[in-house]
């Protein structure tokens, strides 16, 4: 009975997970889950996993890794990796991600590069591995995507940022329809403070309706931060908080709630250098 109920319970996981982000592209880092996903403009070294031009602007190097367990099954566990590395015009990006457990495993790979037009336009472009393998003898398939995004700093804390991943529309195999997801995001953030940030998202899968979401980060002080978010399609309620320590290291606790299935925490923890 047990086995059953688990069973179902991940079947029901699998379905949630898809409807939200489909194959091939998924969110990274505790700061992104805190706040609801809502990410498309944040400027980090998560930036590879979001939006490839919202990383054209950082002066430093970095490094992130990041743990998520969707639903505390660890048949949907996420591991993700983020490297940015600013050269003497425009900024070099590389970043990996794998989900799931043996029997059904997807891995993503890729390198991006993002460069500063203008003083209020930034342009970005990345090249992604994906793949896919089933076990019990189904095989494997590899297929490459690619992504672009457009980042517009309207005035000084207030951006705009839209990305559209897959934009050719790859498919899995020859023989069959199914194919890699396209989505596009667009989305703002203002900074009303020092201490508050407010972010707003529209994410669109083609297969799947209209996703909406919201994120607030407040810092009552530098090296601390708290978040919240929310999202629509399906609902699910973000919380977390991080922790910063000499500008330099970073750790990030996030976690999203489904009334459904429950609860997906995400850490992560970043390096910058000073």
């Amino acid at each position: 009975m047990k086995r059953t109920r688990r069973f179902f319970l991940f079947l029901f996981a699998i379905l949630v997970q898809w409807n939200a982000w489909s194959q091939g592209w998924a969110p990274a880092g505790g700061r992104s889950r805190a706040m609801g996903d809502a990410s498309v403009t944040l400027e980090d070294v998560w930036s590879y996993h979001h939006n490839p031009a919202a990383n054209a602007r950082l002066k430093q190097w970095g490094i992130g890794v990041s743990y998520e367990n969707r639903f505390l099954l660890k048949e949907l566990q996420t591991q993700s990796f983020a490297l940015a590395l600013p050269l003497k015009k425009g900024v070099l990006s590389v970043g990996a991600q794998m989900f799931g457990y043996t029997q059904f495993r997807s891995i993503k790979s890729g390198v991006g590069y993002s460069l500063a037009l203008t003083d209020l336009i930034s342009v970005g472009t990345q090249i992604n591995v994906h793949q896919l393998r089933i076990g019990q003898g189904y095989g494997n398939t590899l297929k490459a995507t690619g992504e672009l995004g457009v980042l517009a700093k309207i005035k000084e804390g207030w951006n705009v940022g839209f990305s559209v991943y897959n934009f050719s529309r790859t498919q899995l195999s020859s023989y069959q329809e199914d194919r890699l997801t396209t989505l596009m995001r667009l989305g703002t953030s203002y900074r009303f403070s020092e201490k508050l940030l407010v972010c707003a998202e529209a994410e669109k899968n083609v297969e799947f309706p209209l996703r909406g979401k919201v994120g607030l980060e407040y810092q009552p002080m530098k090296a601390l931060a708290f978040r919240s978010g929310f999202s629509t399609n399906p609902i699910e309620l973000d919380a977390g908080v991080g922790y910063c320590h000499k500008e330099q290291y970073f750790l990030d606790l996030g976690s999203s709630y489904n009334q459904y299935i429950g609860w997906s925490p995400n850490v992560s923890f970043t390096y910058r250098l000073k």
